[in-house]
């Protein structure tokens, strides 16, 4: 398993794949969303930064990260947006191979910490991060503007 940089090659298995994503999570998305996202994705100076899991040549899984400021601490840490596998390589390590490689990526930029959220009913990927994170104390709120 390979854990590389998204690159322009990859939009048609990325696109699959983060379609994938939105329907795990019921969200609507329309190929102008997607190609919001892919534009930034391949835009050096847009914050949105992507990792993809290659398998003998397939991307199987896809990981969306970007820098934010701790104001408190004083420090940049990374947030994970958005995290997927492919079912067919489920249970193959590509998701933990993406959030280590976002931890690598976080590493090697002085980050402070990598930080993210998923669903309370998403048990499956919760048994991976419950042994590779430490669940924070932090109760996530959102305004709609």
């Amino acid at each position: 398993m390979i854990i590389r940089p998204v690159a322009a090659a990859d939009f048609a298995a990325w696109a699959q794949l983060y379609t994938g994503y939105a329907a795990f999570y019921g969200v609507a998305q329309t190929d102008a969303m997607r190609a919001t996202v892919w534009g930034w994705l391949m835009d050096a100076g847009h914050g949105t930064e992507g990792l993809v899991a290659e398998v003998d040549g397939v991307v199987v899984g896809l990981a969306h990260y970007r820098a934010f400021a701790r104001p408190l601490s004083a420090t940049i840490g990374g947030f994970l947006d958005d995290l997927f596998v492919g079912p067919e390589a489920r249970g193959s390590g590509a998701a933990e191979a993406l959030v280590q490689g976002v931890a690598d990526v976080g590493r090697k930029r002085g980050w402070s910490l990598i930080r993210w959220i998923t669903a309370e009913d998403n048990y499956r990927a919760r048994g991976l991060y419950d042994r590779v994170a430490e669940k924070t104390k932090w109760v996530t709120y959102d305004i709609k503007v």
